[in-house]
């Protein structure tokens, strides 16, 4: 999945955090939605602008920047 395609920052919008092309919805907000117990077809349903295949990034994204932090220096 090309997360560039889907994913940009801006400083000026939501202070940088990455969000959804296009929207002001943050991966962050995605990622708390579905640690909450949201599935990602009520994700869907609640914020019409996102895909499913806006959620599988948000979550491609969270397992990059894990691996990245957890990988040795």
């Amino acid at each position: 999945m090309n997360l560039n395609s889907l994913i940009e920052t801006h400083p000026s919008v939501r202070c940088g955090k990455p969000r959804f092309v296009g929207t002001r919805i943050t991966v962050y907000d995605v990622l708390d939605y579905l640690a909450s117990g949201m599935t990602s077809s009520e994700i869907v349903i609640d914020f019409p602008e996102l895909t499913e295949q806006h959620v599988r990034a948000a979550i491609e994204f969270a397992a990059i920047r894990e691996r990245r932090l957890a990988a040795p220096v």
